[in-house]
């Protein structure tokens, strides 16, 4: 592959991966929009259910086999946490918790992520990794206790649920990605936990769906359609085109596109102490990503 090609591809990867990051810095401001007049268990259920249908028809289409053996056993736990666990946090946390607050919070998902990445993988980065890990964690606790009444809310303790869902669902899924598709791994968690969701999501609908209001049923909408599953085609697609280490620094700027959309989405103030508390965490989040790699 020549020059050209070579630098087209990775332009091609970044920009995928920029729409990813796009739509996953959507989902806190779109899940707030949506808890505001829908029960968030229903939210949580039926965006998974309504995913997972989708998801089948997407396989069946394909035609792809059905996993097994260790493959399987790692997309159950990769369904529990992004299935069930992120979805549950967020969608409980931004109940009470306003979109932009929960942005810089769930910034620290990269590197909560490349920490279970190591745990699992046996390996052994340097100090500075676990540094940046400890300063990440420092500086997200005390944006938390911040307006808290000196301590964590609810609503706090269920984005912390998020993260660690997340960053043990993210890393196995990264591995997993390694021998199928990303977009398959994603579309089989879903699939898996339909026996569940569809169940759950029918026993949590609003008994009078006409009375919700339309934003919310707009906001059910994003959350189903890109955040649990199109946003993961255009991410692990930039992935695997652009490189995995030079596409992934896009996701840096996820916690930016949460406060701008939750600015005007949700009309929230966001002040210069949650733009440096972002700010911070990006750095850290870089610190921890180049000690790593080191």
């Amino acid at each position: 592959m020549n020059e050209a090609s070579l630098s087209r591809r990775r332009t091609v990867g970044l920009l995928l991966g920029a729409v990813g990051v796009f739509f996953f810095g959507g989902t806190l401001p779109f899940t707030r929009l949506a808890v505001a007049g829908l029960d968030p268990w229903f939210v949580t259920a039926g965006r998974a259910a309504l995913a997972g249908i989708l998801a089948a028809a997407v396989l069946l289409s394909m035609g792809r086999r059905p996993p097994s053996g260790e493959a399987l056993t790692r997309l159950v736990i990769i369904s529990v946490c992004l299935v069930a666990g992120f979805p549950i946090g967020t969608g409980l946390a931004m109940v009470t918790v306003e979109a932009s607050r929960g942005g810089v919070i769930l910034g620290v998902l990269p590197l909560a992520t490349a920490v279970v990445g190591v745990l699992v993988a046996g390996e052994r980065p340097p100090l500075t990794f676990w540094i940046a890990a400890m300063a990440g964690a420092a500086i997200v606790t005390a944006f938390a206790l911040r307006n808290g009444a000196g301590g964590m809310s609810a609503g706090d303790a269920f984005l912390v649920l998020a993260v660690v869902s997340g960053a043990l669902g993210y890393a196995l899924s990264g591995g997993l990605a390694r021998r199928m598709p990303g977009w398959e791994v994603i579309s089989w968690a879903l699939v898996i936990a339909l026996p569940v969701t569809i169940p759950a999501a029918l026993l949590l609908l609003p008994k009078e769906p006409g009375a919700v209001p339309v934003a919310s049923w707009w906001g059910f909408a994003y959350v189903t359609l890109f955040s649990q599953y199109l946003a993961f085609f255009a991410w692990n697609a930039g992935l695997a085109i652009g490189g995995v280490a030079r596409v992934s620094q896009v996701q840096l700027l996820q916690v930016f596109v949460t406060l701008a959309i939750a600015a005007q989405l949700n009309r929230e103030r966001v002040d210069l102490v949650t733009w440096g508390a972002a700010f911070l965490v990006v750095v850290i989040v870089v610190i921890g990503a180049r000690a790593r790699r080191t």
